[in-house]
């Protein structure tokens, strides 16, 4: 394992410590606390607060900020945060409107959150969970609760962020994130897996000509493994896939993510957005100003993910309403 790390016990505070020693007119936080806020609170509103296992940098600490999250509770590498660095996160996200809670589908993540809010509630706060969830290789159609929350979700940060900046209530937020999250699917390509921190071992194995499709962020099993082959035809197959789970339709308009792993160049990721964008098209769906770059890795890992969310002009404007966080690059 090659890593430009001190130690792996001190890899969470380290980089934290960086990361606001770099970044401090956007954002705060007090050592030891582990939650990551906003400098410039929100003079009133709905808090937006997540939780999520450090590894997958610069999601979710890197959206803390104006028009996007208000508070991220950073837990160890790949790790969900426990139920009481949330609630801490509530707390300081909290403006007296309630809080909304986002929850990715992951055993550890739905668990301490679900803790979190009836702790938070126990206190007298007013929380909501948001379940989210995306990746249609987890669990078949029918059955889109079960699936794994996935690099989609960026849309339900985005829009549910920006609609909160304006002053949504807390059942306008929720109803908004669960109309994202219905409207959205997404699938993931690696071909290269990324190593631990912690153990120094590689998540999962692939032969040097093999690609394994629909894998997680944690490098969770896919549903197929099979030889590489040019970014057309790969595109093709992930693309077709998930815009026949939703359905997506002939003349619908969608939001676009094309996220790289943490390894994928960005020139490569030019390239499966220009066969997307073939694709698409000849399926008659439009983008809107899609997003491509990285935002939700696993450490270097290499592969892709495709995220389509159906949009509509209202979800538009709130996709080009203003935000001023450390990475989101539209």
């Amino acid at each position: 394992m090659k890593k430009l790390i001190n130690h792996p016990n001190r890899l969470v505070e380290d980089m934290l410590e960086g990361y606001v020693a770099a970044y401090s007119d956007y954002i705060r936080y007090e050592p030891g606390s582990r939650v990551v806020l906003r400098c410039l609170p929100k003079k009133q509103g709905v808090g937006l607060v997540i939780g999520n296992g450090s590894g997958h940098e610069p999601i979710a600490m890197g959206w803390v900020g104006q028009g996007m999250l208000d508070a991220n509770a950073v837990g160890d590498i790949f790790t969900a945060p426990p139920p009481e660095l949330i609630l801490e996160a509530l707390r300081k996200a909290n403006l007296g409107q309630g809080c909304l809670l986002l929850i990715s589908n992951h055993a550890g993540d739905v668990l301490n959150g679900e803790l979190a809010v009836e702790m938070a509630r126990e206190e007298g706060l007013r929380v909501e969970p948001l379940l989210m969830y995306d990746d249609i290789a987890s669990a078949p159609k029918g059955r889109e609760s079960e699936r794994r929350g996935a690099p989609g979700t960026t849309f339900i940060y985005k829009l549910v962020g920006a609609r909160a900046e304006e002053g949504a209530s807390l059942r306008e937020l929720l109803e908004l994130g669960s109309l994202v999250r219905d409207s959205t699917r997404s699938l993931s390509v690696a071909i290269r897996p990324g190593i631990s921190p912690l153990t120094g071992e590689a998540m999962f194995t692939l032969a040097e000509d093999e690609i394994f499709i629909g894998m997680g962020v944690h490098g969770e099993a896919g549903f197929k493994r099979q030889k590489l082959a040019p970014a057309a035809e790969v595109v093709r197959t992930v693309t077709e896939a998930i815009l026949d789970d939703l359905p997506f339709r002939f003349g619908d308009e969608v939001l676009v993510l094309v996220n790289g792993a943490g390894a994928t160049t960005l020139g490569e990721l030019l390239v499966v957005y220009r066969e997307l964008d073939a694709v698409l098209k000849g399926r008659g769906v439009h983008p809107y100003k899609p997003l491509v770059g990285t935002y939700i890795t696993t450490q270097e890992m290499a592969g892709v993910s495709v995220a389509l969310c159906r949009t509509t002009p209202e979800l538009n404007r709130l996709w080009d309403s203003p935000c001023r966080v450390p990475f989101f690059g539209r």
